[in-house]
């Protein structure tokens, strides 16, 4: 479950960088980059890189529940 939503978290920080490349100018009203953009560039590497990750240990999580233990 933690895993998912750590996905979920992963892709809304990438779709909202990708989308609002100043996200970060805007919502704390400083420029880490001067302009530059790279910081969101590796927030978006960062954050697609985590969303594969979280994503493969919820399925895995997934289907390790749905494994019958036998005795």
């Amino acid at each position: 479950m933690l895993e998912s939503v750590a996905a979920a978290i992963s892709v809304i920080v990438f779709v909202l960088t990708l989308l609002w490349r100043d996200w970060i100018e805007r919502l704390f009203g400083v420029d880490p980059d001067q302009g530059s953009g790279a910081l969101e560039w590796i927030i978006v590497a960062l954050a697609f890189c985590s969303a594969i990750i979280f994503g493969l240990l919820a399925r895995s999580e997934w289907h390790r529940a749905r494994v019958p233990v036998h005795d």
